[in-house]
């Protein structure tokens, strides 16, 4: 599976050409070699690693952070208590995240509450209470 062209290795990542070029430029993918006619070529790993980001995205891991755990796994000094120091601290991301989203929800449920839905628009408790300078407490 060596010498695979850019287009078959995002066909096989399940990306497009232009988002292995991004990942080349953000150090996620290492560039490839090029043949004599000016081909890139990636070696097998190429598609292993395009996995790999996909699955920690999907995860909720930032590119930032697939970087860093793509890093521990070539450190040898790492060890697996690393790695899920990591998953931990992103669990504690989402939990917070969830929270913000709970927050939002009841927010607007307050929100749409106070609207009867009838009436000019110039008159919407919703666009009121979004134009209003100080934030509401909902």
């Amino acid at each position: 599976m060596d010498g695979l062209k850019t287009s078959e290795v995002a066909k096989s990542g399940g990306v497009n050409v232009e988002t292995i070029r991004y990942y080349e430029r953000r150090g996620l993918l290492p560039r490839p070699a090029r043949t004599p006619t000016g081909y890139r070529t990636f070696g097998a790993d190429a598609v292993r690693r395009l996995r790999f980001i996909k699955h920690a995205q999907e995860l909720g891991f930032s590119l930032k952070e697939i970087k860093e755990l793509l890093a521990l796994r070539v450190d040898a000094r790492t060890s697996c208590a690393d790695v899920r120091k990591r998953a931990e601290a992103k669990i504690a991301d989402i939990d917070q995240k969830l929270r913000a989203l709970r927050a939002m929800k009841r927010a607007l449920m307050l929100l749409t509450a106070a609207c009867v839905g009838r009436g000019p628009v110039s008159a919407c408790p919703i666009l009121e209470s979004l134009d209003q300078e100080s934030r509401q407490p909902w």
